[in-house]
């Protein structure tokens, strides 16, 4: 029995993702609880923004992002919301363009609790229309203190290690928190077929590890920091209620 290829989850339209200032209303929601951290991890919501650095149809980066988005949508806490650049036709620097879905684009990113990256490498880089995207984030970039999975795919041997060096180098310079672990992916032209399945299973699951890496992360570290801060606040203001 043949396994159903992934799917990249695609959307009409950008709804508004949950973000870590929904989350800290949640927190505050739950603040009090004797069930603690467990409950409220249980009812969070955790936005994932993924972006697929090549616009070429049926490009095998996306193949590869295909997996990352099924391995995302196991979490029923997660919720992914692709960025397809080619519909928000991105000004080149220093170009006019329609603000309004340059604003969608900057406004989704910004409200992301992680964000994963995903390159061919081209000629000894990552791409032109990624480079394009993190341009048009903003000054200073909405990527800032956002953890940030990358993802490289190439034809070659020794797979995408420049394009993501690279690629990590203008994530940490605008602010962003890069996660170790790196994924490339060499000869990526023989893993898929023309249905999306990958054929090799370990390469598969490290792919596949670009999410679980990145939901830890943002589960051991982003949503502890959050729960500290909804603490802090609920003594600080327990404290500065006047005795009755």
């Amino acid at each position: 029995m043949s396994r159903e290829p992934p799917r990249i989850p695609t959307a009409s339209r950008l709804t508004e993702p949950r973000g870590p200032e929904k989350i800290q209303s949640e927190v505050r929601l739950l603040e009090g609880s004797s069930s603690g951290f467990r409950t409220w991890e249980r009812t969070m919501a955790i936005t994932i923004v993924t972006i697929c650095g090549s616009v070429r149809p049926g490009n095998f980066t996306g193949k590869a992002l295909a997996l990352v988005h099924d391995e995302l949508t196991k979490r029923p806490e997660v919720e992914v919301l692709p960025l397809i650049l080619g519909t928000f036709q991105l000004p080149l620097p220093g170009q006019s363009a329609d603000p309004e879905p340059l604003e969608r684009f900057r406004a989704a990113v910004k409200s992301a609790t992680g964000v994963v990256l995903a390159t061919p490498e081209y000629h000894g880089s990552f791409s032109g229309a990624l480079k394009i995207a993190i341009e048009n984030l903003g000054f200073p970039s909405v990527l800032s203190g956002k953890p940030v999975a990358l993802l490289g795919v190439a034809a070659g041997e020794i797979g995408a290690i420049k394009s993501l060096e690279h690629l990590r180098s203008v994530c940490a310079h605008v602010g962003s928190i890069v996660l170790p672990g790196l994924v490339s992916v060499p000869r990526v032209q023989e893993l898929f077929d023309a249905e999306g399945r990958c054929g090799d299973a370990r390469m598969e699951k490290r792919i596949r590890s670009v999410a679980t890496m990145l939901v830890d992360y943002i589960k051991g570290a982003v949503c502890s920091r959050i729960e500290l801060e909804a603490m802090i606040r609920g003594k600080v203001g327990a404290a500065a209620e006047p005795p009755v």
